[in-house]
């Protein structure tokens, strides 16, 4: 790329003609000062407040970005900066863009993804709300370093940097504020080094609302954070509903269960042998999201739930037809009649359940090797 340089300073805007001045200014005066060879740029999401004049006239690259989203906007800029390294800031003024060498310091050191860390650095009182403070991020943070062994304290700081060339491999897609678990999410799944110093969060300057919206947008970090975590997501609570549904058709299987006063019989052991069966069903959902997750991530293949698939569909038709060909045999030894016995009853119901998972899974093995076609890793 012409005209490269070792730092791009990026900044998403959307209508930030209030705080975009001081912030290009801590920009270049950092540049100044540290004697960096570095650029501002202006990723602009189609302000109409004039944005784009103040940040020209004040000497920052602008890139007019159309598709709408602050993640849209961070890619956009991402894929326009000149910088090795980059680091992107909220042009609100709530980060300070004339601190930024502890920043540079570890990008220097060969990290790819330098974090702030906003807890451990300081909030100055008002902002960040209490519902953010308290429950939002810590909550969404705590969920990210468990699904993905990340140690990263804050996922949702908006100042950070990065080896340039190292996240444009990531393949980074999202266009909304979800942009922020995204970017964590993938560097460790893609293996880069990443790192995280103190930082510091000012109330903004804006007289307007934040674009952030609460709920809405802390329901898409979920949701990426659980697309990206088949196991957690899938496999997990299909163990936790087979393994209770199996517990309780053991249990009730030879007749009605009575504890204390509370007596379990057939309509328990049918509840019971659904969450089995529902159970089966949500592990092959896992397969086929395990699957196509590692069509796009490196070391994100099919794996051990594809293996309990491919093994089990034997194993439900001879429990099937083991099952259902004693209740026949018991039905025909009884003239076809009635029979009172809870066990054969039992026992019948779940045969059909085994039945109802062969299906399932000869079903879920086509879907697998539709998937296979398509580059479904296994």
């Amino acid at each position: 790329m012409e005209d490269t340089c070792e730092l791009t300073i990026l900044m998403p805007c959307l209508n930030e003609s209030e705080t975009l001045a001081t912030c290009i200014m801590k920009a270049k005066a950092y540049l100044e000062r540290s004697g960096v060879d570095g650029e501002v740029l202006i990723a602009d999401n189609g302000s109409t407040d004039g944005s784009q004049e103040i940040a020209r006239s004040l000497g920052a690259r602008v890139v007019d970005v159309a598709q709408k989203g602050y993640g849209a906007a961070l890619l956009g800029g991402i894929a326009a900066a000149r910088g090795k390294y980059t680091i992107m800031g909220d042009a609100d003024d709530s980060y300070d863009f004339s601190s930024l060498q502890v920043f540079v310091d570890k990008l220097r050191q060969g990290v790819d993804l330098v974090m702030g860390n906003r807890f451990k650095g300081g909030i100055a009182p008002g902002a960040m709300p209490p519902l953010h403070r308290y429950l939002g991020n810590p909550v969404l943070s705590w969920i990210g370093r468990l699904f993905f062994r990340i140690s990263i304290g804050d996922f949702h700081c908006g100042l950070r940097g990065f080896n340039t060339e190292a996240i444009r491999r990531c393949g980074l897609k999202t266009t909304g504020m979800e942009f922020a678990s995204e970017m964590v999410v993938k560097a460790s799944l893609y293996g880069l080094s990443m790192a995280e110093v103190p930082t510091t969060l000012a109330k903004d300057g804006r007289s307007r609302p934040p674009h952030l919206r609460t709920w809405r947008d802390g329901w898409r970090h979920l949701c990426f954070l659980l697309t990206y975590a088949p196991h957690w997501l899938y496999m997990y609570p299909a163990l936790a509903l087979m393994g209770v549904g199996l517990l309780g058709v053991l249990l009730l299987l030879s007749g009605p269960l009575s504890v204390g006063s509370v007596t379990f019989a057939n309509k328990s052991f049918v509840t019971f042998a659904m969450l089995l069966m529902l159970g089966m069903q949500v592990m092959g959902l896992g397969v086929v999201a395990a699957g196509l997750a590692g069509t796009h991530l490196p070391g994100r293949g099919v794996s051990l739930l594809a293996r309990l698939a491919s093994r089990d569909r034997l194993a439900f038709v001879v429990l099937f037809v083991f099952s259902y060909g004693y209740c026949f045999s018991a039905w025909s030894s009884a003239g076809y009649g009635d029979m009172a016995s809870p066990f054969v009853d039992n026992l019948s119901i779940l045969a059909i359940v085994f039945g109802a998972m062969a299906v399932f899974s000869f079903m879920l093995a086509f879907i697998i090797a539709v998937c296979k076609e398509f580059g479904m890793r296994q």
